[in-house]
């Protein structure tokens, strides 16, 4: 075994996104909010919480995720573009914030 493999395994939860894929279905921030709380409880290592860039809902739901969540990163999704990138960041009060595109991640310091 390599040092960049320690054997231990990182779930990443996409619940909060994804589950809103699905027809007829919309969680609020609220709702994401009682989720990740289980999903913490869980053990869950990084919660993909939302698309602040894309709606107002979203970004307050990545705030308060942000704000509210302790234990799993909170991570927020974002095209690769500087817009994307800096609502990711206004959504947090916290010293870091993972932004992810479709091609990489990003680690920025608010």
């Amino acid at each position: 075994m390599t040092k960049a493999m320690s054997g231990k395994v990182a779930v990443f939860d996409t619940t909060l996104r994804d589950g809103e894929q699905a027809a007829g279905t919309r969680l609020g921030s609220r709702e994401k909010l009682m989720i990740a709380r289980q999903l913490a409880r869980l053990g869950v290592d990084i919660i993909e919480a939302g698309y602040p860039a894309s709606s107002p809902e979203d970004f307050e739901a990545v705030q308060l995720l942000g704000q509210e969540i302790e234990g799993p990163v909170i991570c927020a999704l974002s095209r690769a573009v500087p817009s994307d990138i800096e609502a990711c960041g206004k959504a947090w009060r916290r010293p870091s914030v993972h932004a992810s595109t479709l091609a990489s991640a990003y680690r920025i310091s608010t």
